[in-house]
């Protein structure tokens, strides 16, 4: 081997290994992540009157809320099921997505302390934060259940697929999370940003209408949102309309990998620098 391709070699050893994610010591650390998620769930609903309550209050009220604008007055179709079922369906992940990539931006900053004085892998940190979520939504969805049950909607052999797209929403709001969150630490303005680009996506979000009404030359530009298949999913899975497999399904979960792979690297790059700026 020549000189020259040793170096090379040396040189992208050294890229894989600064840049790489470090499987095994994150999976020692993984008692600090269940901390984390525990400590995050506690403060989140510590001295509030309705305690837990809140997750299952604010889906149901939005999903009120929705289904008189957008369901009765503007009269949105619902493909075929009761325009509640239609919206909380979404809502189930969309809610996750929110709160968690929320909560995933403004993590670093938040475990100040233990940054500047503690040595461990800083991506337990982002990663803790989207856990609390799943709590949630497991709270969320046996109300969905309780509507369906109302509603008088046979449940379906489908929901074995709802962890698949779950694991899809949780890569999403991940890879967000950690291009936020290592950003947030030297530019604080990023935690206002999230909130307001939270709520443009929720209308460029298959949430108060079906996906179905996106012109056909619109949809594969549409389906670089990763909620989008993620929504559909929710809702193939659940209620049975919908078809989340195709050419727009592709692009959207290969939309995010890239928001992971991209995100990690980005963390990774800027890690090093957290306990000096932060």
């Amino acid at each position: 081997m020549t000189s020259s391709a040793k170096y090379h070699l040396h040189l992208s050893s050294e890229i894989d290994a600064k840049f790489a994610v470090n499987l095994p010591e994150l999976w020692e650390y993984r008692e600090l992540v269940f901390f984390l998620a525990w400590r995050e769930i506690s403060s989140r609903y510590r001295q509030a009157a309705l305690g837990a309550a809140w997750a299952i209050i604010q889906p149901l009220a939005t999903m009120v809320v929705f289904s008189i604008i957008f369901g009765r007055l503007a009269k949105i179709p619902s493909d075929g099921v009761p325009y509640p079922l239609f919206s909380y369906a979404a809502l189930l992940p969309w809610q996750y997505f929110q709160t968690s990539t929320q909560t995933a931006a403004n993590s670093l900053v938040t475990n100040t302390t233990l940054i500047t004085k503690v040595y461990f892998p800083r991506l337990v940190i982002p990663l803790a934060a989207i856990m609390p979520g799943l709590l949630d939504l497991t709270i969320s969805f046996l109300i969905f259940v309780f509507l369906m049950l109302h509603f008088k909607v046979q449940p379906s052999p489908r929901y074995v697929w709802l962890p698949l797209f779950t694991g899809l929403g949780l890569c999403a709001a991940l890879g967000v999370g950690l291009w936020s969150s290592a950003l947030c630490v030297k530019y604080r303005d990023i935690k206002h940003v999230i909130p307001f680009v939270m709520q443009l996506l929720l209308f460029a979000s298959p949430v108060t209408y079906s996906s179905h009404l996106i012109p056909s030359n619109w949809r594969l530009i549409y389906a670089l949102n990763p909620m989008v298949e993620v929504i559909d999913g929710f809702r193939w899975s659940c209620l049975g309309i919908g078809n989340p497999f195709g050419l727009e399904s592709l692009v959207s979960i290969l939309t995010t990998a890239l928001l992971l792979v991209s995100g990690t690297y980005i963390f990774r790059r800027m890690e090093r620098s957290f306990a000096d700026i932060i």
